[in-house]
C-alpha cells in the first residue's frame, strides 16, 4: 500500500510518499520512497502582515500541482494533506485552500498546535520509552514549537506555543511567550522522574548530522550550547559556506537551536534524542489507521 503526507508549514512544504509493508510480527513497515521539500517561507508573509502574498501564493499552488503529478506518477490513492502555524494565522488561507482544491484535487485542512503535536508522536511513543524516565518531546517549527511530555507511559501534557524560528528572527516573541514557556514547563514537569528529551524539525536534525554523532545516539544540552554559541557568530552566508546549510536552513537554526536549548533548560534535562521524525511520517502512520479502522467498520 502506498500512502502520502503533505505538511505545509511555516519554513518549507514537504510530502513524503511512503510503501507500507508488514514485518514477520504483523506490524507495519514505513518505507520512505520520497521526500521533497520546497521552502515556501510562508511565515515572513503571514507572521507581519497577516496574509499570504500573490507571490507565495502562487508558489503554494505551483507546489501542491507539483506535488500532484509526483502522487500521480507514483500510484499513490491515499492522501493526507495539513497545514500548521502560518496558515493558522493568515486571514487569506481558506481562499487559497479552496483554490487548491479546485485546481489540484488536494484537500487541506488546517490543524491546531495540539493536533500537531499529536499527530508527530502518537505512533512513536512505546519507541524506546521506558518506565525510568519521563520524556518531552519537543518540536520546533517556524511558527511554533509544540512540546508534549509523558511520564509513567501515560501523556501528562501536550501544548502549542506561537514562538517558532521564524518569529524569532522577526522579534516577534516577547517575553512574556517565553515566560508562558518556561511556566508550563516547570509546572508541569515537577515531581516527576528524570525527563529525556526527543526533539523534531529540520534543525535538530541538521545539528544531529553535523555531531557525527551515531544515530541512537543523544546530544547532549552542554553541545547544543556549544553549537548555538558557534553558530551564531558567523553571519548567514557564512554559515551556508562552513556548515554546507541551505539558505532557508541557515538562518533559522540558531533561533531553534535558542528554543530547544530553553525547554531542556527548564525541564531540566541533560540530553535529547534525535529520531528524525516530523509531522509528514505522523501524518503518513495517521492516514494508515485511519485506514485501517474505516475498512474494519466497513468488513
Amino acid at each position: 500500500m502506498r500512502l502520502a503526507a503533505i505538511d505545509i508549514g511555516s519554513n518549507a512544504a514537504r510530502l513524503l510518499i511512503a510503501e507500507v509493508t508488514q514485518s514477520r510480527d504483523g506490524k507495519p513497515q514505513f518505507n520512505k520512497l520520497n521526500l521533497v521539500r520546497v521552502p515556501l517561507r510562508l511565515g515572513f508573509d503571514v507572521f507581519e502582515k497577516g496574509e499570504i502574498s500573490k507571490e507565495k501564493r502562487g508558489m503554494v499552488l505551483q507546489t501542491m500541482k507539483a506535488y500532484g503529478h509526483l502522487l500521480n506518477a507514483y500510484g499513490v490513492k491515499n492522501v493526507i494533506a495539513c497545514a500548521t502555524s502560518a496558515m493558522r494565522d493568515a486571514r487569506n488561507s481558506a481562499d487559497l485552500i479552496r483554490k487548491i482544491k479546485l485546481e489540484t484535487g488536494l484537500d487541506i485542512e488546517i490543524i491546531s498546535g495540539e493536533l500537531e503535536a499529536s499527530i508527530i508522536y502518537e505512533n512513536h511513543i512505546a519507541e524506546n520509552m521506558d518506565t525510568d524516565h519521563s520524556y518531552m518531546y519537543i518540536d520546533v517549527g517556524g511558527g511554533s514549537t509544540e512540546l508534549t511530555f509523558f511520564a509513567d507511559g501515560k501523556l501528562v501534557f501536550k501544548q502549542s506555543f506561537n514562538i517558532g524560528t521564524i518569529r524569532l528572527l522577526k522579534d516577534m516573541v516577547d517575553d512574556a511567550k517565553w515566560n508562558e514557556m518556561k511556566d508550563t514547563i516547570k509546572t508541569k514537569t515537577k515531581g516527576y522522574k528524570k525527563i529525556v528529551a526527543i526533539g523534531t524539525g529540520g534543525n535538530i536534525n541538521k545539528v544531529f548530522s553535523l555531531s557525527k554523532k551515531k544515530d541512537g545516539k543523544p546530544l547532549s544540552l552542554q553541545l547544543l550550547k556549544d553549537y548555538y554559541k558557534e553558530i551564531s557568530n558567523f553571519s548567514v552566508e557564512d554559515r551556508i559556506n562552513i556548515y554546507k546549510l541551505r539558505q532557508d536552513r541557515a538562518d533559522v537554526i540558531v533561533p531553534a537551536l535558542q528554543v530547544y536549548i530553553n525547554v531542556m533548560r527548564w525541564s531540566d534535562t541533560d540530553e535529547i534524542y534525535v529520531p528524525k521524525i516530523g509531522l509528514a511520517d505522523g501524518l503518513v502512520q495517521h492516514l494508515y489507521y485511519e485506514l485501517l479502522a474505516k475498512n474494519a467498520t466497513t468488513a
